[in-house]
């Protein structure tokens, strides 16, 4: 399912692995890091490929649906919660046994409100200073239930790890679903559109097996960049000032339910912890270079559009510093999370520029020369589903 998330590679996917098949030797290629993960679209398609996949991301909800897409690698039994559930549904197996305990969650019906629904619907903030409609009432309820039950589940050690974040993930992406929100949690819409209207279900996403030990961390990068041996560093980092922890605030709170002090019209919890200096003019080249001076990946590959804080010579010369890079460059789509956010912009379009080079050595000074930039477009590469049905 997914969530609808500011800077997603989803739609890019195929440029960037046309970009990975022309520039990197795949036999020097086991581990793939994506260190800003995000909704983990990118590690997934690597994973899908065969590649042992790092991914890292500060914000925790992140770090869930990672831990649900990357570190899942088979059918989960769910056996500890037998005597919990309908003895009909262990007539199951695989999928279809996933799908049952994700209809019994959805079919819960004993809704015990809790902090999403005192703080973010409008029944539980009804006559409060600030009354809020993130969600519909019964979505609210749903999602304080749901979240509850599992978490209970979990400290009584009747779901293991990896069925934990798999349920978690679910939720959150079943929550982004119905959020009474255009997109990003900075605001909520006075009335509940069609979508919140509509009633919370967590759906089943296909797992993606694998035989590699994947690994998902929830740390600030420098801290984990060389935690394990990582041949491509693939890097997607905010692009501007707007801080993820602020747009999704609402889906950090839900994923960790750790009943944090909230302020203003919008809720918001503390994220003084979770900031990111590439979202900082002032900070961001300095960030970049700590990363590319330090990583002992071979290769590097980032991702940065037209209207980040650093231009495309700032990256190139940066990157430059480890071995002599090459540009690609596409125009797309731009992302709309709502009308006031894009009121300013002047066109529809903007541009991906994917920047790769292979880390040769450590230089003191960036190098003076100019770097190739190479244009694409989609008429260059075939997607994936076109090759197939072809």
């Amino acid at each position: 399912m997914g969530l609808n998330y500011i800077g997603s590679k989803y739609s890019l996917l195929d440029f960037i692995y046309e970009v990975f098949n022309k520039e990197i030797n795949k036999d020097e290629i086991e581990c793939v890091g994506e260190l800003f993960a995000g909704t983990g679209v990118v590690g997934k398609h690597f994973k899908s490929k065969g590649y042992k996949i790092v991914a890292n991301d500060i914000q925790y909800y992140s770090y869930v649906l990672n831990k649900k897409v990357l570190e899942v690698n088979h059918y989960l039994e769910f056996n500890g919660l037998y005597e919990e559930l309908p003895s009909y549904i262990y007539e199951y197996q695989g999928e279809k046994r996933i799908k049952k305990i994700l209809d019994y969650l959805n079919r819960t019906n004993k809704h015990k409100p809790g902090f999403i629904y005192y703080n973010y619907s409008l029944g539980g903030t009804k006559g409060e200073e600030y009354e809020r409609q993130y969600f519909s009432d019964n979505n609210a309820l749903k999602i304080d239930t749901i979240r509850k039950l599992i978490e209970n589940w979990y400290k009584n050690n009747k779901l293991k790890e990896e069925e934990y974040f798999y349920l978690i993930g679910s939720l959150v992406e079943a929550a982004d679903k119905v959020a009474n929100t255009a997109s990003v949690y900075g605001a909520f819409l006075k009335k509940l559109k069609k979508t919140a209207q509509k009633e919370l279900l967590l759906e089943y996403n296909q797992i993606e097996f694998s035989n590699k030990n994947n690994k998902v961390f929830n740390e600030d990068i420098l801290k984990i960049l060389n935690k394990e041996k990582i041949d491509l560093l693939y890097l997607d980092p905010p692009y501007n000032t707007r801080q993820y922890c602020t747009n999704y605030h609402l889906l950090e709170t839900i994923a960790k339910y750790d009943n944090p002090i909230i302020k203003g019209k919008t809720g918001l919890r503390d994220y003084s912890e979770q900031k990111s200096n590439f979202c900082i003019r002032k900070k961001v080249k300095e960030e970049f270079k700590k990363i590319v001076e330090n990583t002992n990946s071979k290769y590097i590959l980032v991702s940065y559009n037209n209207e980040g804080l650093m231009s495309i010579e700032d990256i190139q010369k940066i990157l430059s510093l480890r071995g002599n890079p090459k540009t690609y460059k596409l125009e797309y789509n731009r992302f709309k999370a709502d009308k006031t956010e894009n009121r300013n912009h002047k066109t529809n379009k903007t541009y991906e520029f994917l920047h790769i080079v292979k880390c040769e050595t450590t230089r003191n000074t960036p190098l003076k020369e100019e770097f190739p930039i190479i244009e694409l477009t989609e008429k260059d590469f075939k997607s994936e589903k076109e090759k197939k049905i072809k």
